[in-house]
């Protein structure tokens, strides 16, 4: 299945248009991916809070309550503000296992006005899922996210 990202986006714009509420939008937009994307075993956010990465709204089986910044996918993510598509996270040095079935990951930087605040996180039990297409059009999909996100309550992480 090849995803429509530009109507992903449309989606998430449409989704979280009137509601300010972080964790709500949060919610429905780790809901909408988790819908659209084929061949994923987990969607969501992690997002800055005390030094550490904190669990956010997620579609998928339980997963890491807090990753250190330097540990991990996400925290490489979040302390490089690169986008990380990695095709194989057991060959990742500090690789998390939260899901032994995931097998690649993409996970993308959340910057709003200027400020990381997070990361969204999409693991895959495939290996190398996420192509430079996927990446490209996620990257359309974090953008209105982002628009979106800097203008509401985001206090939930001011820590």
């Amino acid at each position: 299945m090849n995803t429509d990202y530009s109507l992903v986006a449309r989606q998430i714009e449409a989704l979280t248009d009137g509601e300010f509420d972080a964790i709500a939008v949060l919610s429905n937009v780790s809901a909408i991916l988790n819908q659209s994307l084929d061949n994923i075993n987990w969607v969501g956010f992690y997002f800055l809070k005390d030094n550490q990465l904190v669990l956010g709204p997620f579609q998928g089986k339980v997963a890491c309550y807090r990753i250190p910044l330097d540990k991990g996918v996400c925290g490489k993510a979040i302390s490089t503000n690169i986008v990380q598509r990695i095709d194989d996270v057991h060959a990742f040095p500090g690789h998390i296992a939260c899901d032994n079935a995931s097998e690649s990951e993409i996970v993308f930087p959340l910057i709003v006005n200027g400020k990381a605040i997070g990361v969204l996180d999409i693991d895959s039990p495939s290996l190398a899922r996420f192509t430079e297409q996927d990446e490209a059009g996620l990257t359309l999909c974090v953008e209105a996210l982002v628009a979106h996100l800097a203008q509401c309550d985001l206090e939930f992480i001011a820590k």
